[in-house]
């Protein structure tokens, strides 16, 4: 019979362990440490909620700005993804079982291990938590906007575009914007239409300021360059509003995008501190058999 090329010391723990089949990965230890980090996150996001770090206030010039909520918001889920990922971590290294006579550097890596597979389970459910409540948000606000069409215009086609509200308001302009008396309440629903065809061209026709010119003459009592200065007043301001609002949403844009890249940084560094909490834990586990 060949004699075997390994060490007669070496063969019984060879043996041991190619019969041993228990898994390396303490799973009661993973799942205890994931409870504790999902606890920990909603205790922390309330927390945050509390204090304004996830509201922002409806009113112009009152609490803090969309810019502004969008960081806080993703400064304050960095900080609670990296206690919520080291206590995780830490029950999970600390509560898993003690591996006799396995190498140190194999300790090392299943404490890691366990930290980050327990981070990750965690991560998981907190996000399927967090997307399923959005999308019943967001299924429950469309369902409200087609209930309160359909209640208050039953059976109305959609509301025209302002390009078709524009277009459809020249064919019934008057040569005499006087005639039959001031019609204040229309001429003002005019105006909204040729303001809407104006935001979306971007541009005043000379046709359009001429005949809002008469328009405002006619209903106001106001001379014709008094008028022509309300009205490119009118236009000017409301231009000014508008690059205002799509300025605003720029803004709004590039802080989401930051606030998406904060947030997948302190992902990741929440996966590093949790497998650090999860070494640490398991050598206090060792040191106290």
């Amino acid at each position: 019979m060949e004699e075997s090329i390994y060490p007669r010391s070496e063969v019984p723990a060879m043996a041991a362990g190619v019969i041993s089949g228990n898994s390396a990965a303490s799973w009661p230890a993973i799942f205890a440490g994931t409870f504790v980090a999902i606890g920990a996150s909603i205790i922390l996001l309330t927390l945050g909620s509390g204090l304004g770090f996830a509201s922002t206030s409806p009113w112009a010039d009152h609490g803090a700005s969309g810019t502004t909520f969008a960081v806080t918001s993703a400064i304050w889920l960095i900080v609670t993804q990296w206690i919520s990922a080291g206590l995780g971590g830490y029950i999970a290294g600390r509560l898993r079982t003690r591996w006799h006579g396995t190498h140190v550097h194999e300790v090392f890596f299943r404490d890691t291990a366990h930290g980050l597979v327990t981070w990750a389970v965690a991560t998981v459910a907190m996000a399927a938590l967090v997307g399923t409540s959005m999308h019943s948000l967001i299924t429950g606000g469309v369902r409200a906007a087609s209930a309160i069409s359909s209640a208050t215009a039953p059976g109305a086609v959609s509301a025209p575009t302002p390009v078709e509200a524009y277009t459809t308001d020249t064919l019934f302009r008057t040569t005499n914007p006087s005639a039959g008396g001031p019609n204040t309440g229309y001429r003002r629903i005019e105006a909204d239409h040729i303001l809407g065809n104006t935001l979306v061209t971007g541009s005043l026709p000379i046709v359009d300021r001429t005949y809002l010119s008469d328009v405002v003459a006619a209903n106001t009592g106001v001379s014709a360059s008094d008028a022509e200065v309300r009205v490119n007043s009118w236009f000017a301001r409301n231009m000014e509003a508008e690059a205002k609002l799509k300025a605003d949403a720029d803004a709004a844009r590039k802080a989401a995008a930051e606030a998406a890249i904060l947030t997948a940084l302190g992902l990741l560094i929440g996966a590093f501190i949790g497998s650090v909490a999860a070494v640490v834990g398991g050598r206090l586990r060792d040191e106290h058999p």
